[in-house]
């Protein structure tokens, strides 16, 4: 919403365009709607106690910010370390602050680098190299860094990655180049619509026959007064009148939604998510539906966003016992996330209906787990 685009237009002058800049949110409203629902629960089969570390560090922060930095960026970083008590600290850092050698198999860094604090000028104050075996830390004014040995074996920079793939092992970013050009193309139509709607609101009037001994009309009067007096000259001749045709508003309403349209179907969204409310309300089944290409893109989110957050935990876990444990000891250590889609009461008739169904045919077939994965209900302690 900051970014400034550059005038492409051809009919209408920098000097007025300036005048009338639109500004759209749509891309920031692509990434909240698919961080918003990508809620991180637990993670289940804790053999390592990892979840103790995520609830020491602020979870309801540190989930969100993290995978809110992913989505935008494609990837985030999570620096590890220790408090004075011992205790590991778990900090998100933006992809604009850090970087390193990844290794795809792992999906860990073996080599890091981050800014850790800046300036109120933007510049670097506090600077941190992370290697296998120690961390040097690089503070403005000091020729020498400050070196704490790492007795993980392991880089303690983490990143959390965003759909990577072979071609991009960083990931991909949830706002795409064609999710930018619909959103230029929006707001290139409301600068012209703004423009046009002056006119609109006065229209432009004319007046021919005027002697050229006549005084020159002014523009304000003539453009906001009831009634204008016009004479005949010596002549006898009089002036007429007119009136150019009013510019229709219509044409901008529809480019506006074919570009909310074209948005819409990049990103997964409805056009009721832009503002382009229906008539009819929907109810959850039928915004399921609508947002089917969402569902598809949460659940690929959770499972790359879930690695990530496992080779946090692993690395925490190897900081917080000071052990090199092997990355196969987590193997069975899994990530679970609440429902893309909260149920409503029809929804939860309908799986009860059909869990009892289930378990009738095949006794216990349905567990009370993978009920609250379906439904996000935790139900009773008991079973």
């Amino acid at each position: 919403m900051k970014h400034v685009d550059t005038d492409s237009g051809i009919t209408i002058s920098r000097d007025l365009r300036s005048k009338y800049k639109a500004i759209l949110g749509w891309c920031a409203k692509g990434v909240d709607g698919l961080a918003d629902r990508l809620v991180f629960r637990n993670f289940a089969n804790d053999q390592y106690n990892v979840n103790e570390i995520f609830a020491m560090n602020n979870p309801d922060v540190y989930f969100d910010s993290a995978i809110l930095s992913a989505l935008i960026a494609s990837c985030s970083f999570t620096y590890i370390s220790k408090d004075e008590n011992g205790n590991v600290r778990l900090q998100v850092i933006e992809a604009s602050n850090a970087t390193g050698t990844i290794n795809p198999i792992t999906g860990l860094l073996t080599e890091g680098y981050a800014v850790l604090e800046r300036d109120s000028s933007g510049v670097a104050t506090l600077e941190a190299h992370f290697l296998p075996d120690r961390t040097d830390f690089y503070h403005a004014g000091f020729s020498l860094p400050e070196s704490i040995p790492n007795d993980t074996g392991i880089p303690l920079l983490v990143p959390i990655i965003h759909r990577p793939d072979a071609v991009r092992p960083f990931g991909r970013s949830r706002i795409t180049r064609a999710g930018m050009y619909w959103q230029k193309n929006a707001k290139r139509t409301l600068e012209r619509a703004d423009v046009t709607a002056e006119f609109y609101s006065f229209p432009q009037k004319y007046v021919t026959g005027l002697s050229a001994d006549a005084e020159p009309l002014d523009s304000w009067k003539a453009t906001i007064s009831a009634m204008l007096q016009f004479t005949k000259d010596e002549d006898g001749e009089k002036p007429s009148l007119g009136q150019f045709t009013t510019p229709s508003m219509s044409p901008f309403t529809e480019q506006l939604r074919t570009a909310a349209a074209g948005f819409a179907g990049e990103t997964g969204l409805t056009l009721d998510d832009l503002g382009f409310v229906s008539d009819n309300p929907s109810s959850v089944e039928a915004i399921k539906a609508s947002h089917e290409s969402l569902r598809l893109a949460g659940r690929k989110a959770q499972r790359s966003l879930g690695s990530g957050l496992l080779n946090v935990a692993y690395v925490a876990t190897c900081l917080r016992d000071d052990f090199e444990y092997k990355r196969s000891a987590f193997n069975q250590t899994t990530p679970k996330w609440e429902p893309l889609f909260e149920p409503d009461a029809n929804t939860l008739g309908m799986v009860g209906d059909g869990v009892s169904k289930l378990n009738a045919a095949m006794t216990d077939y349905i567990t009370k787990e993978m009920l609250d994965d379906m439904t996000g209900l935790k139900g009773a302690s008991n079973e």
